[in-house]
């Protein structure tokens, strides 16, 4: 590989140009969270939980992040102007930082400076925790003044960086779906129509400690910053596992080189974890996840339909056994129902056990759809015999803590004795 592209794949240096630029030159408002290390696996989730919510829709795309895929950089390449040649630079300090077309865009304050000086002073950054303390009419003003905003968010990185709590890093992604969600909801709340979430690259992660064999031994003359994935530095060779860029072939601007391990094998650092790392050329450090976000008009969810299925009328024993048929099969849009069951009598005394059930199947396979309940009849169904009993199946009025009857079948109670004896 001469260069880091891949043909076809839109690199993250072409972020703000393909997919924010667009809007603006129709003289529409959009708005960017950009989440530290949510890598795409995470961005599919993500897709799948807002298009669960009524009325949102969500679509994926990917990027191919920059290499090192580290932190500074990626950040850098998501800010207009980073598509111009040699816009970018690392800098050999303790931190690795990255200045775009001069200028210094480590910190929210730094990249708020370069989106007003790219785009105008209706152009802003902010971290996404201030937006979530917004009250719901400054986040009505902030957008009110604003054309394009990017909020940043931090938690999965900020968890996984740490040697600390890098094995938590599974719980972080989990709620940065709910922070994210939040992000989005605030934001529509507040008029939003177009929303991106993308991020700066993705992580490798291993449950298990690691062994000697993960780890490559590297000693070479002209180091000037190692990261746990890569090293930066001047006449850098690659082998021994390791592949060599330079700046052009990375697309940066300056002379030195990047080492970048051939497979998954972490650099020795001292006192950094090495479960959670990035920096590397794997795939779920590199490509990352573009998500667009907008509301509907009209209400896209509803829930499945679900029927009764039993060949029998009468009741003659102290149970019976029905089975409930999902007609569809659960997606995004088409979500579960959940029930309860009885058996209840004309004057709405449960006489029988009461099942609580979700019905959520995903199969296609309409067989795979029915569940199978069996209800006991209580010594109260003595005194309903030789009576019409109803089949219940009620759902929770929304918002409530009623319940309401979705669906019933009739049955009429017919036993030839009763649990009491009558001398």
């Amino acid at each position: 590989m001469q260069q880091w592209q891949v043909e076809g794949v839109t690199p993250q240096r072409q972020f703000f140009s393909r997919w924010v630029q667009p809007h603006l030159d129709k003289g529409k408002k959009i708005y960017v969270i950009i989440s530290d290390a949510f890598r795409f696996e995470a961005g599919e989730e993500m897709v799948s939980r807002i298009r669960q919510e009524d009325r949102y829709h969500a679509e994926l795309e990917y990027q191919l992040s920059s290499l090192p895929s580290y932190t500074q950089l990626g950040m850098a390449a998501l800010l207009p102007g980073a598509n111009q040649p040699a816009a970018l630079t690392i800098h050999a300090d303790k931190s690795a930082t990255v200045s775009l077309l001069g200028q210094s865009t480590q910190g929210t304050a730094n990249r708020d400076k370069l989106l007003k000086a790219q785009v105008g002073e209706r152009a802003a950054a902010l971290p996404g925790k201030d937006l979530l303390e917004m009250t719901a009419s400054e986040c009505r003003d902030l957008l009110k003044a604003h054309d394009v905003i990017y909020f940043y968010h931090n938690r999965i990185d900020h968890a996984g960086d740490k040697m600390q709590s890098e094995g938590e890093a599974f719980e972080a992604v989990e709620k940065t779906f709910h922070d994210l969600l939040q992000l989005v909801k605030k934001l529509v709340n507040a008029n939003a129509t177009n929303i991106l979430i993308t991020a700066d690259h993705g992580f490798l992660y291993q449950n298990r400690p690691l062994d000697e064999s993960d780890f490559l031994d590297v000693r070479t003359a002209g180091e000037a910053y190692r990261d746990r994935r890569f090293l930066l530095g001047e006449n850098l060779l690659g082998g021994n596992g390791l592949k060599a860029f330079s700046r052009q072939q990375l697309g940066l601007a300056g002379e030195g080189q990047s080492l970048i391990p051939k497979g998954i094998q972490r650099l020795r650092l001292q006192g950094s974890g090495s479960r959670f790392v990035h920096g590397g050329a794997s795939l779920q450090e590199v490509i990352t996840p573009v998500i667009r976000v907008n509301k509907k008009r009209q209400s896209d969810t509803r829930l499945v339909a679900v029927d009764i299925l039993s060949s029998a009328s009468v009741i003659t024993s102290g149970q019976l056994a029905v089975t409930l048929y999902q007609a569809e099969a659960v997606t995004d849009k088409l979500q579960g129902r959940r029930l309860r069951c009885g058996i209840y009598t004309e004057t709405n005394q449960l006489i029988s056990d009461r099942h609580d059930v979700l019905l959520d199947l995903m199969a296609d396979n309409p067989r795979e759809r029915e569940m199978k309940l069996r209800f006991i009849l209580t010594q109260a169904a003595d005194q309903a015999n030789n009576q019409q009993v109803i089949l219940r199946l009620d759902e929770l009025v929304s918002g409530t803590t009623h319940y309401q009857e979705y669906k019933s079948m009739r049955y009429t109670l017919r036993r030839s004795f009763t649990s009491d004896f009558d001398f």
